[in-house]
C-alpha cells in the first residue's frame, strides 16, 4: 500500500569520500566493532592461546573474567540508518552462566538487563573503558543491545539524545584514520 510510505523516514544516501585515502563508498560505514575486549590485549600474546576462550560474542580469560559482546547504538538524526558500534562488557559469572543457559531461548528478552563495564574503547569519545552499561537481551541470533548509564559521560549523552548526520561523519572520519593509521 503506498499509503504507509507516507510515514517512512524519507531520507536521501550520499556517497562518501574517506578524508584520509580517498577511497569512495555508496554510502558512509556507520557500523563498526571489535573482535575481542580490551583486556585480552592485557594478556601476553604468547599466553592467550592458554588463558583465553573466545567465540563470535563471548569470552573467557583466566576463567575468572567473563565478556560478552552487545550493540551500542546511537540515533543520527534525520537519516535512516544508525551509528553502531560492536562493543565488549564485563558481565559477572552469574549473569555469563545465565546468558549461555538462555542462548537459543526465545523467551530470554524477558530476562532483566545485565550490568556490565564497557570493555571496548569507542573512537572519539576519549577513554570509555570501565563506564557502566546495561546489557538487554534481544531475539535469539541477535546480540544484546548495549545502554550506558555512566552519568556524565558524553557516549551516554549522545545515545539518549542522538547524533547530527555531521557529527556521524566526524567519527567515521576518525575511525577510518585510525585504521589507515594502522595498516
Amino acid at each position: 500500500m503506498k499509503l504507509f510510505s507516507l510515514f517512512r523516514k524519507k531520507t536521501k544516501t550520499f556517497p562518501y569520500k574517506c578524508s584520509c585515502c580517498g577511497k569512495i563508498y555508496d554510502t558512509a560505514p556507520l557500523c563498526f566493532g571489535t573482535d575481542f575486549p580490551d583486556y585480552y590485549l592485557s594478556i601476553p600474546p604468547q599466553e592467550r592461546e592458554q588463558r583465553i576462550e573466545l567465540q563470535q560474542s563471548l569470552c573467557v580469560v583466566d576463567k575468572e573474567q567473563f565478556f560478552h559482546r552487545g550493540r551500542l547504538t546511537i540515533s543520527v538524526i534525520n537519516n535512516a540508518e544508525n551509528l553502531i558500534f560492536d562493543v565488549w562488557t564485563s558481565i559477572s559469572k552469574k549473569n555469563f552462566e545465565t546468558r549461555v543457559n538462555l542462548w537459543e531461548d526465545p523467551l530470554r528478552t524477558d530476562h532483566e538487563p545485565y550490568f556490565g563495564w564497557l570493555q571496548t574503547i569507542v573512537p572519539a569519545y576519549g577513554n570509555t573503558l570501565n563506564i557502566k552499561t546495561i546489557a538487554t537481551e534481544q531475539s535469539v541470533g541477535l546480540i544484546p543491545e548495549i545502554r550506558i548509564i555512566e552519568e556524565g559521560h558524553q557516549l551516554k549523552v549522545d545515545q539518549d539524545n542522538g547524533i547530527t548526520y555531521e557529527r556521524a561523519l566526524e567519527i567515521v572520519d576518525k575511525i577510518l584514520q585510525d585504521q589507515h593509521q594502522k595498516n
